[in-house]
């Protein structure tokens, strides 16, 4: 595992697509329990190199129910964005993460970990490659119907402050689902 994140932080696959230049941010150990794949990191995660180390992070903390330091221990959570390194801005936001990462780098890390209970896809990005076909046609359809992919996977939207939105025309996702997910979390996390 060492030798292989190792390798992942020296990636420069993309690196002439990157704005910023290559910083793969990525955490993962061989006793993590809970892999979150997330899109990518934003430019304050790239400039920490320290995972969901903004807004976001603090939210998914929070649906989570896990202090900084539960889901910064490794063997409790890995962290495997779609893209390891920010992708650059777009009109609306952040771009959307680069398609070479999770080819060439998930399935050999999710098979150095064989402790995993649970697979948290955020976002569409990772819900569409993970979960192919079954995946709805809108991230909300997705969502609302997340025991359909359970137990392998926990599918969630983006907890970003962009999202208020979305978090306010769906009240059902925060008073339904995120106790579900904290249920699972305390099961897999004592």
């Amino acid at each position: 595992m060492e030798d292989l994140l190792y390798e992942i932080r020296q990636c420069t696959i993309c690196s002439k697509h990157l704005a910023l230049g290559p910083r793969p941010v990525v955490s993962a150990h061989p006793d993590s329990k809970i892999v979150i794949i997330g899109q990518a990191p934003g430019t304050k995660v790239h400039n920490s190199g320290v995972p969901w180390d903004d807004a976001s992070g603090k939210q998914l903390r929070k649906w989570l129910g896990v202090t900084s330091e539960q889901f910064y221990n490794e063997q409790n959570f890995a962290i495997v964005p779609m893209g390891f390194c920010y992708p650059g801005k777009g009109k609306s936001g952040d771009l959307p993460p680069r398609p070479e990462c999770a080819p060439q780098w998930h399935e050999q890390l999710i098979t150095q970990m064989p402790k995993l209970e649970l697979v948290i896809l955020i976002g569409m990005y990772a819900q569409k490659y993970y979960l192919q076909k079954q995946a709805k046609k809108t991230l909300t359809e997705t969502v609302a119907n997340y025991q359909e992919y359970l137990p392998k996977y926990f599918v969630l939207p983006h907890p970003s402050p962009r999202n208020r939105f979305w978090l306010t025309k769906n009240p059902w996702f925060e008073d339904e689902i995120v106790p579900i997910l904290k249920e699972k979390i305390v099961e897999i996390i004592p």
